[in-house]
């Protein structure tokens, strides 16, 4: 099956896509990791000013099949969050590149952006899953 990459952002491992925008980072799930999930039921978000580091869990998605952790592409601390998610978690399957995303950040370092995949790596990534 052949799922959507975008090429203006970076990838991580465990799924989450990072897209600088100005001084902040957007970050949300693939398109491979919302179709792994299924139908999103629940979206657990932090709360703004909330920080973490790079790779560690910010919240989780809950699908009718299973409840997965979203994890930090970048550290940072979270200054805003997609509340339309709260009444609306399928928004993330009908559009995690867009209107599903999920946090925005402002990095400690943006260069923990170099750490991720790019778009051809991480299709090459998810072809080999």
């Amino acid at each position: 099956m052949a799922f959507t990459v975008q090429s203006d952002r970076k990838y991580a491992a465990s799924h989450e896509w990072a897209r600088p925008e100005g001084d902040l980072i957007v970050v949300g799930i693939s398109d491979y990791a919302q179709h792994e999930l299924g139908d999103v039921v629940y979206v657990d978000l932090p709360d703004p000013g909330e920080h973490f580091g790079q790779n560690e869990v910010f919240g989780a998605s809950e699908s009718v099949k299973a409840v997965a952790d979203l994890n930090m592409p970048a550290g940072g601390e979270v200054v805003e969050i997609n509340n339309a998610l709260v009444d609306h978690p399928e928004t993330v399957n009908a559009d995690p590149y867009g209107e599903g995303w999920m946090i925005k950040i402002r990095p400690d370092n943006p260069a923990d952006l170099d750490e991720l995949m790019d778009a051809d790596a991480y299709q090459q990534f998810i072809n080999e899953l």
